[in-house]
């Protein structure tokens, strides 16, 4: 039977039976007839060719029609049954489309699992229909959408080994959106994998989401696979997706879905391709980003008109659960601790006199409440100052007031001290800016990406006596003071910022005005030191306190000196040489008087034997 015989049955069908949604099947079905699903592609990036390496194809409904977005068509679909008709329709469209404007590289098409069993996609019908359209099945790319649930994974796996069997090759879509898309991944080994647009979308500033995009990035390379971001919508995604090694981008910063598109990448898209800076990758080894997200753990909720022996079930039933959230409508109105139900039923007819009333009655109606976008410390600090029960009971964690889930003080402990143990590895733990590990690791980056860069090392002149004479406290004011003005200096998407350790930072600056930046770091510092000491010590300009030997000795206020080396591509072969000459550089600004920046415009062999 053909196509049009079949929606020509299916029509008849309805009307003939009365079914209910007769006349949505009735456009639905005219809009298939009449061929007026218009199909239109998205681009997919290359980076490493500069080059689009294929097309996603994808449709629409008539622009005048409520039908237009692919969601409401999709939707429509599914409640008449109609899904596989309209995917066949949808797939033919695309096919013709992608033939007829003759674009380059490879098509994507979604398919869903269920329409891997429509007759004429198995049969070899659709094969007949790319060699009368010139295109190759290997040009073919079946992108398996997640958009019903998979219970046979045997079935599915037999049915894309069949399809590979005649050619066409495998993606998964939106990784880590679906429940079972590492299950697919891991039993259906695809050449392609889409990262869900989620995880892209602000992954420059998210350390979580780098962090796991970076993940599947390792898993991909270990079995071969291209990643395909997706979601990419700004300059400084791309350029982080771009740094990470991901083989290919989609987006709408790289182009948005066309009826013709254009064959080569715009010209903006180009030039982020082309620019030799590198991204600043979020500080993942702080764990600055994370969240009471995290935390989270959903249980099912009970109903406040549930009686107290049903909660007694349900702990019963699961030894494993201490708390039981009380929510109605999705506003959570209190937790239910196990401990203290059991406790109160042990005693003589309690059990028999409060069974049958609702659990709201031995519920704590003041539960703690954090939103799941809270920082850990603040969850932390929040637990801290709470009576101390909330400890053991957990909190519950909301989006926007609905219920998401319960978190354990067990599991916040947990994290926090994971964090402090990541913390003093990764981050100073005065200013939290990233430690050795992780400034190694950029000057490392910039290095192998054959980057122009500056290493300018900040160091604080006559901070030892300062720190012994005013003490410790006064003397980390300095640190974060400086650790803070630098931070205002630097561009947080082209310039890294580490902390040494003790008062040496360095900055490794890809601006331009580097220069500038680094002179107007000295001023900042000028300014602000004077409110960091005593005002007799001010008006002197120093300070009295003691040399190593204890005798009393006048030292200067703090100032600043910045040793700067410009570091051009081919002159270092690792971070260790760009530390050296720095430090050497940073000595020769601690030479002069006052704050100074001092610019090492000699090759390193010639600066190294000065040095000596």
């Amino acid at each position: 039977m053909t196509a049009a015989s079949l929606l020509e049955r299916l029509a008849l069908n309805f009307r003939a039976h009365s079914l209910p949604g007769a006349e949505e099947a009735d456009i639905l079905l005219e809009l298939i007839r009449e061929g007026r699903l218009t199909p239109v592609f998205q681009p997919i990036l290359d980076y490493r060719g500069q080059s689009y390496m294929g097309f996603e194809g994808l449709i629409r409904g008539p622009i005048d029609s409520p039908l237009h977005t692919p969601a409401a068509l999709f939707e429509l679909a599914r409640r008449l049954d109609l899904t596989m008709e309209l995917e066949r329709a949808c797939r033919i469209a695309i096919f013709r489309a992608f033939a007829q404007l003759n674009l380059p590289g490879n098509l994507f098409v979604n398919v869903s699992p269920g329409c891997l069993k429509d007759p004429e996609f198995r049969n070899g019908e659709t094969q007949g229909l790319l060699r009368e359209l010139g295109l190759s099945p290997s040009r073919i790319i079946i992108e398996l959408t997640e958009n019903q649930q998979i219970e046979d994974f045997a079935d599915l796996h037999d049915a894309l080994m069949h399809y590979r069997g005649q050619g066409y090759r495998i993606a998964i879509d939106d990784l880590g959106e679906g429940f079972s898309n590492l299950r697919l991944w891991s039993e259906l080994r695809p050449e392609y994998v889409k990262i869900d647009r989620h995880f892209i979308q602000g992954i420059a500033d998210d350390a979580l989401k780098f962090k796991l995009v970076s993940s599947m990035h390792e898993i991909a390379e270990t079995c071969g696979a291209y990643i395909i971001a997706e979601g990419i919508e700004t300059e400084a995604d791309f350029t982080t997706v771009r740094d990470l090694g991901i083989a290919c981008g989609q987006g709408f910063f790289i182009a948005r879905p066309a009826p013709t598109p254009r064959t080569l990448p715009e010209s903006d898209t180009l030039a982020a391709l082309k620019n030799r800076q590198i991204a600043i990758f979020p500080n993942a080894g702080g764990a600055g980003g994370s969240t009471a997200r995290a935390l989270s753990h959903f249980i099912e909720p009970i109903a406040p008109d549930a009686c107290n022996d049903m909660v007694y079930q349900r702990f019963e039933d699961n030894p494993e659960l201490h708390v039981l959230p009380v929510v109605h409508q999705g506003q959570p109105l209190g937790l239910i601790n196990r401990h203290n139900l059991i406790d109160r039923f042990a005693r003589p007819f309690r059990r028999e006199l409060y069974g049958k009333k609702p659990c709201t009655l031995f519920m704590d109606p003041a539960p703690l409440v954090v939103d799941q976008n809270l920082s850990v410390q603040e969850v932390g600090l929040m637990i801290a100052r709470a009576a101390k029960h909330y400890l053991y009971d957990g909190f519950v964690i909301t989006d926007q007031g609905s219920y998401v889930g319960v978190g354990s003080g067990q599991d916040l402990m947990a994290m926090i001290t994971e964090m402090q143990i990541s913390a003093a590895r990764y981050a100073n733990p005065l200013t939290q800016l990233p430690g050795n590990v992780p400034i190694n690791e950029h000057a490392e980056r910039l290095l192998e990406s054959q980057t122009a860069f500056a290493a300018c090392y900040y160091d604080i002149d006559n901070f030892k006596p300062f720190n012994d004479a005013y003490g410790y406290r006064k003397g980390d004011d300095v640190i974060q003071m400086l650790g803070l003005l630098m931070a205002e200096v630097a561009d947080p998407r082209l310039d890294f910022i580490g902390h040494i350790g003790g008062d040496d930072f360095i900055i490794l600056f890809q601006s331009p005005d580097w220069e500038e930046r680094c002179a107007r770091a000295l001023r900042l510092f000028d300014q602000r030191m004077p409110t960091l000491v005593a005002p007799e010590d001010l008006a002197r300009g120093g300070f009295v306190g003691e040399d190593r030997k204890g005798r009393t000795v006048f030292n200067p206020l703090p100032s600043l000196s910045i040793g700067a080396l410009r570091v051009e591509p081919g002159l270092f072969s690792s971070h260790h040489e760009v530390a050296a000459a720095a430090s050497m550089a940073k000595k020769q600004a601690k030479r002069q008087a006052g704050s100074t920046l001092f610019i090492e415009r000699r090759r390193p062999g010639l600066a190294a034997a000065a040095a000596i």
